[in-house]
């Protein structure tokens, strides 16, 4: 089944050229169907790369997914154009006395600012709360995660000595999982981050489940044991450039980066990408929408989370 998202937003164009099953919103609402209905809270700089990527990855299921794009009132993004926002993006006034199924907080280039230091943290907060109210589940990715563990669970961050850069291997860690349904025992997950959450006030909370991590970059998946939050503090979303995207710019800016570890072919050369996270990205995402969201959702959206 497609995603449904409108015609014109650059995600359309880019998914239907890779063969993927996009309907636009009038083809939909023809349809006798109950679709899961998914909003995003895009904090990332770079917009449409973003949109694409989690588009992408909601759209290979067989389950039809509408799809609301969430933005921040309090602060302005300054690398995409008002008319794109003003378009595609709403704000929590607009979806406030809404439920949905499922709601995706990406991450954001601020994990070394603290949290109440960041411009939006007080809108941030109050979307938060509403998700615990009107969302069946949620997930949170990269700093997404490390602010929802904070606001949530007061579970503090810590700087690392040096950025998690690069695709590292991971393994499952609790046997049956859904989420990890057809992975393999081990499995690659992109990091890019410079912090890393209070893993020992975590395990010590005993509010969470470790689903997978890895020995380079410590956990990597966690979710909370009534399967309602989902922290991923990597990035399966990520396409074959983003990483080497990431690399460049700080390069041209000249940050102290590393070359990302297990990303390119080769050491010589920045042409061939080992894409080894694909199939990784779409499970994930496949069986979160199926397991978490499509078997437990009530079909009557309206109806209060947890009746």
């Amino acid at each position: 089944m497609p995603i449904v998202i409108p015609k014109d937003i650059p995600a359309f164009e880019i998914l239907t050229k890779e063969n993927i099953f996009c309907m636009h919103s009038s083809r939909a609402e023809g349809q006798d169907i109950r679709p899961l209905e998914i909003v995003i809270l895009n904090l990332m700089p770079t917009k449409v790369t973003t949109e694409t990527q989690l588009m992408r990855l909601l759209s290979n299921t067989p389950l039809q997914v509408n799809v609301t794009l969430l933005q921040t009132a309090s602060y302005q993004p300054t690398n995409i154009s008002q008319n794109h926002m003003d378009k595609f993006y709403k704000t929590y006034d607009d979806i406030k006395n809404l439920k949905y199924d499922g709601m995706i907080v990406t991450g954001a280039p601020v994990e070394t600012m603290e949290f109440e230091d960041v411009k939006y943290w007080q809108e941030l907060c109050e979307i938060f709360d509403y998700a615990e109210r009107n969302v069946t589940s949620s997930l949170f990715i990269c700093w997404g995660a490390q602010a929802a563990l904070n606001y949530y669970y007061g579970i503090g961050k810590r700087l690392m000595d040096k950025k998690l850069f690069g695709i590292f291997e991971n393994y499952g860690c609790l046997e049956n999982e859904p989420l990890l349904k057809g992975l393999d025992d081990t499995f690659c997950i992109p990091h890019s981050r410079h912090t890393e959450i209070d893993e020992k006030a975590l395990m010590e909370d005993g509010r969470f489940v470790v689903l997978a991590q890895g020995k380079e970059c410590g956990l990597s998946i966690v979710k909370c044991i009534d399967n309602r939050k989902f922290f991923f503090f990597g990035h399966a979303e990520y396409d074959r450039e983003t990483i080497k995207a990431e690399y460049l710019r700080d390069l041209e800016k000249g940050l102290p980066i590393e070359r990302p570890k297990n990303y390119f072919a080769d050491d010589k050369t920045l042409d061939k990408i080992n894409m080894t996270w694909r199939s990784t990205g779409n499970l994930l995402f496949y069986n979160w929408l199926n397991y978490y969201l499509y078997q437990v959702t009530p079909y009557d959206i309206g109806r209060k989370i947890g009746n």
